[in-house]
């Protein structure tokens, strides 16, 4: 009986563990939607508790029977990567922003109209010309 005691209070032990675990790697997370996009910000914990980030882009895409199914992106940023990450990404951002570029949202193919069309080694082919060479 006392080994199947210290069984029973191992696993007692694991599962608290596990759980503690499972509390601990979600400190936070923050979904952003963003047109077709959702982007989910998320802080967990390692075992040792220091903090990280997941970024996670993901985007809903259809199989060809119709399913769908969502396509994730994940980078993993660790707090000694944050003031890097941070700078790198103000100063690209700020170079979109402060650029002349307006963005391009929905931008519409222009299907050409039949004036637009380019017309090269164009021979004019009339029914009558055809019905004279017959005779």
């Amino acid at each position: 009986m006392k080994m199947e005691d210290e069984l029973e209070k191992k696993e007692e032990l694991e599962k608290s563990e596990e759980s503690e675990k499972f509390e601990r790697e979600e400190i936070f997370s923050r979904a952003v939607r963003a047109g077709k996009r959702t982007y989910f910000f998320d802080v967990k914990a390692t075992r040792r508790n220091d903090l990280y980030v997941t970024i996670t882009e993901s985007k809903k895409r259809f199989n060809r029977d119709g399913r769908f199914y969502y396509e994730k992106h994940k980078i993993f940023l660790y707090k000694e990567d944050f003031d890097k990450f941070s700078e790198g990404l103000s100063e690209v951002v700020n170079f979109i922003k402060s650029s002349n570029n307006e963005p391009v949202e929905n931008e519409e193919i222009k299907k050409p109209d039949a004036d637009d069309t380019l017309v090269e080694n164009y021979t004019n082919v009339e029914f009558e010309d055809l019905e004279e060479k017959k005779e």
